[in-house]
C-alpha cells in the first residue's frame, strides 16, 4: 500500500451504486489504499455483501449500505448509476447531500446496433443536471474513463490512466479533494479540466472510448500530455 495523502486521513468515500462494475472498482481501489468506504445500492444486503466480499479481498474498511445512509455516511460522495436512474435518485437525496462534495462519473449513453452514443441531456450533461438538483452541495465531475474492467483486476497493480476532474473555480478545494482521490489509485492522475459547463464533452467522450475497446479488444483510458 503507497503512502496516503494527508488530505484523506479519516475521509469516508460513499459510492453510490458500488454494487455495479464502475462503482465496485472504485471501492476496491479505494479500500486497498486505506481510504474508508461505504457501498450505497437500492438494496442494503446487497451492498453489505459485495462490502463483505471486497473488505475480505482488500483488508480494507468498506461497509455496505442502502444508499441514503450511505450517502449520509459520506464525506465525499460518488454517484456511480446508470443514466436512467441518476435525477430520481439525487431528488431522493438533496437534504442528505446538502453540504458534501458530490463527485458524478454517469456517462448519458444510449446503445444501438452501431454502438454507444451521447444522449441530449437537458442541463447539458449529467454534472450539470446534479448541480442542479443539488444547490447546496458542491458537485464535481470525475472518473468517466476509468475501466471498470481494470479497477476491479487484482492482478493489475497499477492503472495506466489520467482522471478528467471538472468543477467551479471557486470550489478548487473540492477538485483537488478529488485529484487526490483519483491519485489514490496506483498510476492514476487527476487532472483539472475545466468547469462543469466542459463536462458534456467529457462524458461523451466515453462512447468513443467504448468504440475503440471494441474495436481492439482493450480497455483504453486517456493520458493528457505537456502537464
Amino acid at each position: 500500500m503507497t503512502e496516503l495523502n494527508p488530505e484523506l486521513e479519516g475521509l469516508t468515500v460513499a459510492v453510490l451504486g458500488g454494487t455495479g462494475p464502475q462503482g465496485r472498482g472504485l471501492v476496491r481501489r479505494w479500500a486497498a489504499a486505506g481510504i474508508s468506504t461505504v457501498i450505497g445500492s437500492r438494496d442494503a444486503d446487497r451492498a453489505a455483501g459485495v462490502a463483505a466480499e471486497l473488505a475480505g479481498a482488500t483488508g480494507g474498511d468498506v461497509r455496505g449500505l442502502d444508499n441514503a445512509d450511505a450517502a449520509a455516511a459520506g464525506d465525499v460522495v460518488v454517484v456511480a448509476v446508470p443514466y436512467d436512474g441518476h435525477a430520481d435518485l439525487l431528488r431522493s437525496l438533496v437534504g442528505v447531500l446538502a453540504g458534501k462534495v458530490v463527485v458524478d462519473c454517469v456517462n448519458p449513453l444510449g446503445f444501438d446496433k452501431q454502438g454507444g452514443y451521447a444522449l441530449p441531456v437537458p442541463d447539458g450533461s449529467a454534472a450539470q443536471e446534479a448541480a442542479a438538483l443539488l444547490p447546496d452541495s458542491v458537485v464535481v465531475a470525475a472518473f468517466h474513463h476509468v475501466s471498470a474492467v481494470i479497477l476491479s483486476d487484482p492482478e493489475i497493480d497499477s492503472v495506466d490512466t489520467d482522471v478528467m476532474v471538472l468543477g467551479e473555480g471557486e470550489h478548487r478545494d473540492a477538485t483537488d479533494l478529488v485529484r487526490a482521490l483519483a491519485e489514490a489509485i496506483p498510476g492514476v492522475r487527476g487532472v483539472y479540466a475545466g468547469r462543469l459547463r466542459n463536462a458534456h464533452q467529457v462524458e461523451a467522450l466515453t462512447a468513443n472510448l467504448i468504440a475503440i475497446n471494441r474495436r481492439y479488444k482493450a480497455h483504453a483510458g486517456l493520458r493528457v500530455t505537456d502537464v
